[in-house]
């Protein structure tokens, strides 16, 4: 009988497996190159490989493939057999160090955004050891990096793993400032809490637009939604809990620490939450929680829905973002200390934090830009596009008490005296929640809320870590060679707090007195990704990474055209989906139930002396006479829109004149079509409804 603690990171090459399997020398240089990121030592790469080779075919694997993630925001893979043909026509088993560490696939297939031709097709993977390969069905699969033949860098792990060193290295310089000299790292961390929904299978192959887009196009409102508030934690019912068994013990064997999962707020919505790792296993942890997620639907008769937006009119799914920075000595950095040296430290890394959002909200909001999420964000539903951060009330007035250097009122304990080396003890759980916010801390971390459920988390935490490095370098170049230190860091602190309060707000960020407010305060409210995305180019956010190393002057604009292009490409497919459905299903459905009608009305007319009643089937003609008129001027304009949006070369030109053009457009398309499907019967509408998508299973 499989347990937990005979099933957890069983397919995975972890520390367990190379304690054992490794020489102990082997062993301890790869373990230094995974804790502190010292170079990874070539002589070892043989041992490694042949351990893990032996391994792996143990688990069934007769394959090794190098596991990346491209900018398209999933991962990819090229599969190669262990077999080695020998000279005696027999074969066995072979992987050596060289294997290991770098493999090279066709580069020119995946976007690069203009850093390479098509023909220039070499490209190169190269071992990432400080995420566990692992083993899924015949093959082997080895975290990897990917770059050019140039090296320029082609994915999102290589930037990720940049920015994770910057902040190490920061914080690391900060915490030698509070005198420490134990701790060897600091490290980013992260937990992923991924939504998503569950719907019968064979209803979802009856939608093309479900099956092409991820979302349906249209579709009339379903008599009840989420208006009682009834699904979130609601009882899970035996289809989805078996589902939810088996992906459960499937990322248990591949190290992936599910530990949270319950109904959402919408019907058929769900949500699965890993605890936290460093960001880059947890970025990975992630990829394989949605392939995962993927695969597993269909064995049950469910198909899994990752759109940020599927339905029109209940929820849509986030992936929130719960980051926080610790050290290899168990100190969590957003957590309030015994002492009064421990709260001056946490203080510290809380400013550094709402000075990373103020000074890069634009930064921040353009890293989760994308087709999907705009369905989301700004208007819509939460969150809302303006970047903010919640505190909570007694934080707030902490900092606003260190900002005047004075003390702060408290309900329960009157006046506290404030001065950063006098600080009395904080309660740990020092915040209330906030759902409206889009970045809130929440008593240990910060839970950025914005980004959404199927795309790749590297990007914000790329700008999450590298925006706070920049910030914590900032302090520690004012603060180091100081002869009072606390002084000198209680005067940081508030000229801090007073430069960067603007971005706090504790209060319900969906009134529409916010947006009035926040316009006030000068922060940007950017509820259109194309806006966003204009401001990838800025000065500002190119500094930002390059005087970093994060990214060269040329991969950030590479990431801005990628972003573009997928941009105009998500509302081209969208578009000619839509159309596809309406010339051939939805018009030649309103056209069978106007014929229906006409010979109902004929009919009726022929016993005029019998004085029967046509008002129903006049005023139903004439409904959906005048909606099909109206539908049919749309798809012309559609069409035409489309087609201009297509020929305009500018790729940021392109990607507005999709949104103005196109996008709007389908909005109107929309309203007719539902319209529409609430008139026309069940039988000659053929595409599945809301109602039997979201209440019928």
């Amino acid at each position: 009988m499989k347990t937990i603690k005979t099933i957890y990171g069983e397919n995975v090459f972890n520390d367990r497996v190379m304690k054992e399997r490794l020489p102990k020398n082997v062993y301890q240089s790869l373990r230094n190159t995974i804790l502190t990121g010292e170079d990874l030592d070539k002589d070892i790469a043989d041992t490694v490989a042949n351990a893990m080779k032996d391994w792996s075919v143990e688990k069934g694997a007769t394959h090794f493939a190098h596991w990346f993630q491209p900018m398209t925001g999933t991962t990819a893979a090229k599969h190669e057999s262990f077999l080695s043909p020998q000279s005696d026509q027999s074969a066995i088993f072979d992987f050596s160090g060289k294997n290991l560490i770098k493999g090279e696939p066709d580069a020119s297939s995946f976007p690069s955004g203009g850093l390479r031709d098509t023909f220039e097709a070499r490209g190169y993977t190269s071992w990432d050891p400080t995420s566990p390969a692992f083993v899924q069905g015949e093959t082997l699969f080895i975290p990897s990096v990917f770059y050019s033949y140039t090296g320029n860098v082609l994915d999102k792990k290589v930037p990720l793993l940049r920015s994770e060193k910057l902040v190490s290295e920061a914080g690391l310089r900060i915490m030698r400032l509070f005198g420490d000299q134990t701790i060897k790292t600091v490290r980013p961390t992260m937990g992923v809490e991924q939504e998503y929904f569950l719907i019968d299978k064979a209803v979802y192959d009856q939608r093309k637009d479900l099956v092409i887009c991820g979302r349906t196009l249209f579709g009339a409102p379903a008599p009840k939604g989420q208006e009682f508030g009834d699904h979130y934690f609601s009882v899970i019912d035996e289809r989805v809990d078996a589902f939810m068994s088996d992906l459960d013990w499937t990322l248990w064997s591949l190290g992936v620490p599910s530990k949270v999962k319950h109904s959402e707020v919408a019907p058929r919505q769900f949500e699965v939450v890993p605890i936290y790792n460093s960001t880059n296993v947890a970025n990975d942890q992630n990829q394989l929680l949605m392939a995962s997620l993927r695969s597993l639907a269909p064995k049950h008769g469910l198909a899994c829905l990752l759109h940020e937006k599927p339905f029109y009119g209940v929820n849509g799914s986030g992936k929130h973002i719960n980051w926080s920075l610790g050290t290899d000595t168990g100190i969590n950095l957003f957590v309030p200390g015994e002492t009064a040296e421990e709260n001056a430290r946490f203080l510290l890394f809380i400013c550094a934090m709402i000075h990373a959002v103020d000074e890069y909200p634009e930064l921040m909001r353009l890293v989760v830009g994308s087709a999907g999420n705009d369905h989301r964000l700004g208007g819509h539903e939460a969150p809302p596009a303006i970047l903010s951060i919640f505190l909570g009330e007694e934080l707030f007035a902490i900092l606003e008490g260190i900002e005047r250097g004075g003390h702060y009122e408290n309900v329960d304990k009157g006046f506290m005296e404030l001065g950063v080396n006098t600080l009395p003890s904080l309660p740990k759980d020092i915040s209330d929640r906030n759902r409206t916010s889009p970045f809130a801390y929440t008593g240990d971390k910060f839970e950025f809320r914005m980004c959404g459920s199927k795309a790749s988390v590297a990007g914000p935490v790329i700008a999450l870590n590298t925006a706070m490095a920049q910030v914590l370098n900032a302090y520690a170049d004012e603060l180091e060679g100081e002869e009072d230190f606390f002084k000198a860091l209680s005067k940081l602190l508030a000229k801090e707090i007073k430069n960067h309060k603007r971005i706090i707000f504790n209060g319900n960020n969906y009134a529409k007195e916010w947006e009035e407010e926040a316009e006030k305060r000068g922060l940007p409210n950017l509820s259109v990704s194309v806006d966003a995305f204009r401001l990838y180019n800025s000065q500002k956010n190119i500094d930002i990474f390059v005087n970093n190393g994060i990214y060269t002057k040329e991969e950030v604009n590479s990431r801005m055209e990628i972003h573009l292009m997928d941009y105009s490409r998500t509302i081209n497919i969208e578009a000619r989906t839509m159309l596809e459905m309406t010339h051939k299903t939805i018009i030649p459905a309103v056209v069978n139930y106007s014929e229906d009608l006409l010979r109902t009305l004929s009919k009726k007319r022929k016993f005029a002396d019998l004085k029967l009643n046509t008002y129903t089937e006049e005023k139903l003609l004439e409904t959906v006479s005048t909606l099909l008129g109206k539908l049919y001027q749309s798809v012309e304009v559609l069409e035409k829109n489309l087609e201009l949006a297509y020929r305009t070369p500018s790729p940021l030109e392109r990607a507005e004149s999709y949104y103005h053009g196109v996008a709007s457009e389908m909005v109107t398309m929309r309203q007719l079509l539902d319209q529409l499907e609430v008139h026309i019967p069940e039988d000659l509408w053929e595409i599945p409804s809301y109602t039997k998508l979201l209440l019928e299973y």
